[in-house]
């Protein structure tokens, strides 16, 4: 085969260009740390490895929205931590105020601190995170949520829970809603309410009561009515509800205990004639309206026997809710611990996951280095040679031998 001049310089040319454009990229890998530079380099790895940083990119989305969901929580469960104090506080005020050596104006004193300590309470419901928005408004956070007015305290956020992606399918709620935290408690015994009606004129106190049989319940109202002849003390006990009487003339024993639908209570003292007493169905009862009732009652004179017994019976009411006020925060404050700990488990599977995505693109794109530098000793002797041999058949001809 005939090969022109021409040829044999187009030809080496495009020799020495091959061995430059592979030592070129043999550099480019080592310098880059890369054996996968572009799509080309490998179709295969470069799809699989984008893959991969999309997963890592979620994943990182996923470690600062956790980060985020730990500020939040951490900051609620130290909100409801000074609540519970708040509340104990309250609890052991209520106590006291039972002293019978206690004046009104002593009750009165007792009802200032019970009213600081409910502005203090309307303060934390109303706390703010680091970016200013409140904390238990649900998703209204520019809304201040709890509310004084002519009406009493409000709520006026809305009923929305604030949540956010912490692992692949998991999202967390970062917030409480204050209609259901502060709100939705049940007052009573959590059951039942054994209220004493405000006319009495009698010594009798009724107790919080507890359920022995919750097949029995009717959720019906029950009112005992009482009735003195001839110093013979009865009870009638009626269904408010259904308007129909339940039983009559029962003989009455102070501190005996009372039996009505499932409902066991109890009343010591002496109800006067016409006294009365419900036995109503739990309903729901914010813990500030608790402590209001709480102020009111330490704030109105006592006037005798009944005086006394009333006082009793507001105090022994407020206790009652106070206990239920305190389980409710302490549910939540347990939710919220449980939430955290969740996280934290999270926290680990996020980091193995991000670890596994490390690996994995490490293998798919990272370079040999004991390879790489062989190959590129081997592409650089190569092109030396062509180099070499190029200007050994440049230099060919018949001159040479004239």
């Amino acid at each position: 085969m005939r090969v022109s001049t021409s040829q044999i310089y187009a030809l080496g040319v495009a020799g020495i260009e091959r061995q430059q454009e592979m030592l070129l990229h043999t550099q480019q890998q080592i310098a880059a740390g890369k054996r996968v530079l572009t799509p080309s380099d490998d179709p295969v790895a470069s799809t699989q490895a984008l893959a991969i940083e999309q997963a890592g990119s979620r994943l990182d989305q996923y470690v600062a929205n956790l980060g985020t969901a730990k500020d939040a929580l951490g900051l609620s469960e130290s909100v409801l931590s000074q609540v519970t104090d708040v509340l104990q506080s309250v609890r052991t005020t209520a106590v006291n105020a039972g002293d019978g050596s206690m004046s009104d104006s002593d009750r009165a004193t007792l009802a200032l601190d019970v009213q600081a300590r409910l502005d203090q309470l309307v303060g934390l419901a109303n706390s703010k995170d680091g970016n200013g928005n409140y904390m238990f408004a649900g998703f209204a956070v520019g809304t201040q949520p709890i509310v004084t007015g002519p009406a009493g305290i409000s709520y006026q956020g809305d009923q929305g829970v604030r949540k956010l992606d912490v692992a692949p399918g998991r999202s967390i709620a970062i917030s409480e809603n204050g209609a259901a935290l502060f709100g939705r408690i049940r007052n009573g015994n959590g059951a039942f309410v054994a209220n004493a009606a405000s006319t009495n004129t009698g010594t009798g106190i009724v107790a919080p009561g507890q359920v022995i049989n919750p097949a029995a319940l009717t959720g019906h109202t029950y009112a005992l009515q009482f009735n003195v002849v001839a110093n013979v003390t009865t009870y009638d006990i009626v269904d408010v509800t259904a308007s129909t009487v339940v039983s009559s003339g029962n003989a009455y024993t102070s501190g005996a205990p009372i039996v009505v639908a499932g409902m066991q209570t109890s009343i010591t003292g002496a109800p006067a004639n016409g006294d009365s007493f419900t036995l109503a169905p739990s309903t729901s009862q914010s813990v500030f309206t608790t402590l209001s009732n709480l102020v009111t009652a330490l704030n109105t004179p006592v006037t005798g026997p009944a005086g006394t017994a009333r006082l009793a019976n507001d105090l022994n009411a407020a206790l009652t809710n106070l206990d239920q006020d305190m389980n409710h925060i302490l549910a939540g404050r347990a939710d919220v611990g449980a939430r955290l700990r969740e996280l934290d488990s999270l926290s680990a599977g996020n980091d193995d996951r991000k670890l596994q995505y490390d690996q994995s693109l490490s293998r798919l794109v990272d370079l040999d280095y004991n390879q790489a530098l062989s190959d590129f000793a081997k592409q650089q002797l190569a092109l030396e040679a062509a180099q070499k041999s190029f200007l050994k058949m440049s230099g060919l001809g018949l001159f040479d031998l004239l």
